[in-house]
């Protein structure tokens, strides 16, 4: 059967249009909807290539075989010249596989190494993404998180669309039906947020990331009552391990703020009903799409544009314009730049998660995405200067353990599924 590089690149696109969150470092919301055509693309681009390999070899041996089974059929002696041959192809072939060998090392090396790399791009990414936020409405006094919110969406609009232009990327036109199907999801979004701007200006990001632990709690009781999902034990008692820590983060939590904590609650349950609801729209979207599919880049185009008027209304809504005209911050360039920082660290987080699932797959990406708590943990007291206490930092180390037993659980999940 002949097998085609087409083949696989189908599969690669499929795979690649199970498109995730943007500015989410959460990776765990993302990975049921990914996780199959990942390892699809995967496991098909391993067995062509185990196919490749498989050839050479059989093509350098076969005129051996064929001249010792003519030498047997004829039932004749075989002179000393045919030996020679036969000891010389044999140094052939054996110099050819040596080849072939070395060639494949490089290629796992190769292979290896980018995975590598696209993993520190996502874990640089994702920390950067939050500590350049904490920075901008906590270092700088910010108050104006929906604004933030909008020109970060606005900056990857602009990236965008400027790398479809280019054609360096494909997006899907933004058609009324389309917009109709993904507008509710959108408002979510938006939600998702604005709520996390408001809650990390008063929580400190260690306790953030504890937090968001909860998530993933709403997001499995989500998934036993609509989708009739069931989980194992070790995912229910990694679950439970969060709660616990949650709980006696915040209440060792030396500078615990009732608004803040609030404002992370009503986010933990809005990207959970973001990541739910995905799902049930995704399929109805691509059905109205003009390729019949919606990958990365056109789910970052869409929830990011239609989030810009939504975002002004709510700017309007809340008053932020007032505040905007008597900041001095807008009229300092340094305030600028990193806000634009912010809004490309926004994006790098969208295209690193795609790139590294595509060298790896689900199951690395959501570990090594909790592994990646603990240092942005650590950054944030240090870099923020974070009161704490030993109580405290129990606490949250016990929740960063929490979220690396529940990667694991999940893990060990779907590979008996």
């Amino acid at each position: 059967m002949k097998v085609s590089l087409s083949d696989f690149d189908a599969v690669d696109h499929r795979a690649l249009s199970r498109g995730a969150f943007l500015n989410s470092p959460d990776p765990g919301s993302e990975i049921n909807m990914i996780e199959d055509l990942i390892k699809g693309s995967q496991s098909g681009e391993r067995s062509f290539k185990s196919h490749q390999l498989n050839v050479l070899p059989d093509q350098v041996s076969s005129p051996v075989r064929r001249e010792v089974v003519s030498r047997s059929a004829l039932g004749m002696n075989t002179p000393n010249n045919y030996d020679e041959i036969d000891v010389e192809s044999g140094k052939l072939e054996e110099g050819k596989e040596k080849t072939v060998r070395s060639s494949s090392s490089k290629r796992v090396l190769r292979i290896q190494n980018q995975a590598m790399l696209a993993g520190l791009a996502y874990c640089f990414s994702s920390c950067s993404m939050i500590l350049v936020n904490k920075y901008v409405l906590s270092s700088y006094n910010f108050n104006a998180g929906i604004s933030l919110m909008l020109y970060q969406n606005f900056v990857s609009v602009i990236i965008v669309v400027t790398l479809s232009f280019l054609g360096i990327i494909t997006t899907e036109p933004l058609t009324w039906k389309l917009i109709k199907v993904w507008l509710p999801v959108n408002v979510i979004f938006v939600g998702m947020l604005i709520t996390s701007m408001f809650s990390l200006k008063y929580i400190n990001v260690a306790m953030v990331t504890v937090l968001k632990n909860v998530t993933n709690v709403m997001t499995a009781v989500g998934e036993m009552y609509l989708f009739n999902k069931h989980h194992d034990n070790r995912v229910w008692a990694a679950l439970f391990l969060m709660i616990i820590s949650a709980i006696s983060g915040g209440i060792t939590d030396l500078s615990f703020h009732a608004i803040g904590y609030t404002w992370q609650f009503i986010n933990c349950f809005l990207t959970a009903s973001y990541s739910l609801t995905l799902r049930r729209v995704m399929d109805t979207a691509k059905q109205v799409t003009k390729s019949g599919e919606l990958n990365e880049f056109s789910m970052v185009l869409l929830n990011n544009t239609l989030s810009l008027p939504l975002g002004t209304l709510l700017i309007l809504v809340f008053n932020e314009v007032d505040y905007l005209s008597r900041t001095p911050l807008l009229r300092q360039p340094t305030f600028w730049l990193v806000m634009t920082l912010s809004g490309c660290l926004g994006l790098a987080i969208s295209f690193t998660s795609m790139w590294f699932l595509h060298q790896t797959g689900a199951t690395t990406y959501s570990l090594v995405g909790s592994l990646n708590k603990i240092p942005l943990s650590v950054a944030g007291i240090l870099l923020f200067h974070v009161p704490t206490s030993l109580e405290n930092s129990a606490s949250i180390f016990f929740g960063l353990l929490a979220g690396v037993f529940f990667a694991r659980a999940k893990m060990r999940e779907r590979t008996r599924s």
